[in-house]
């Protein structure tokens, strides 16, 4: 009985592979061997990133809340405090685009916080 290689399988595998690591640099773009240890950490990276990302924006959301906070003569850890006693259900994103595009509902949000 003839040997059965399972080339299109193969084939389609390696395929696969150089797919994924188009544009890489040098011989991570077109050796497959190279290409696959490539790919598997551009794949870690990008399962990292994923997370990091969230993390990323938070902190420039509350870096923009703590900036308008303070024009607003408080500060950031004391207006979510005050938000919290007064049950203010305004997530940091959205607090973040109100301070940026609409500076009086912001104002109006840390002054009904406050009072």
């Amino acid at each position: 009985m003839p040997r059965a290689k399972n080339a299109v399988a193969s084939r389609a595998r390696r395929k696969k592979v150089l797919k994924k690591a188009k544009g890489f640099w040098g011989a991570r773009g077109n050796v497959i061997t190279i290409a696959k240890h490539a790919v598997d950490k551009a794949g870690q990276y990008e399962y990292r990133d994923r997370r990091v990302k969230k993390r990323n924006f938070r902190a420039l959301w509350i870096t923009r809340i703590n900036a308008a906070a303070r024009l607003n003569g408080t500060t950031y850890s004391k207006l979510i405090a005050a938000m919290e006693t007064k049950n203010i259900d305004i997530n940091r994103k959205s607090l973040a685009e109100l301070a940026v595009k609409n500076p009086e509902a912001f104002t109006a949000v840390v002054k009904a916080a406050l009072a």
